[in-house]
């Protein structure tokens, strides 16, 4: 089964990728596998301080993960998976990439602000070349009816 790859982080486009990704699963007969990163700057600290950090981010990544679960499994009739990394973002996206065979596509949600697409967009299509799938970057001010309409 070919499963979409989409990134749960805190941004805001990060709801239209997810929405993408759930749609066109759907629609093809697909898979979603939603990875989130923990980054290691976060637990830079004494040891026992950093492992409750950590354990905080995973039961923090585990409760956005349950809202986008529920309403994929409701809607869009597709029961995602999840994968939590640590370490660099884009090495753990693409290290994952390369490890799980199933993934056929990258989907990415874009920032429109004047900043640019954002840090991920912007440092994996440098990377798009080298790749062994196409990313899919969705821009974050899709309505979710064009959305719909795209998938």
């Amino acid at each position: 089964m070919r499963k979409f790859l989409v990134v749960l982080d805190d941004s805001r486009e990060c709801l239209n990728a997810m929405r993408f990704a759930a749609m066109r699963a759907a629609n093809t007969g697909g898979g979603v596998t939603i990875l989130s990163v923990i980054l290691p700057d976060e637990f830079n600290h004494w040891i026992g301080v950093g492992e409750v950090m950590r354990e905080e981010a995973r039961e923090r990544i585990h409760a956005h993960f349950e809202v986008f679960a529920k309403w994929m499994r409701d809607k869009q009739n597709v029961d995602p998976e999840l994968v939590i990394r640590e370490g660099e973002a884009v090495a753990q996206i693409i290290a994952h990439v390369q490890e799980d065979p199933e993934i056929g596509v990258l989907v990415l949600g874009a920032n429109s602000d004047k900043k640019g697409p954002g840090p991920l967009v912007t440092q994996l299509t440098k990377n798009a070349g080298s790749l062994p799938i196409p990313i899919t970057i969705v821009p974050g001010e899709l309505s979710k009816e064009r959305l719909e309409a795209i998938t």
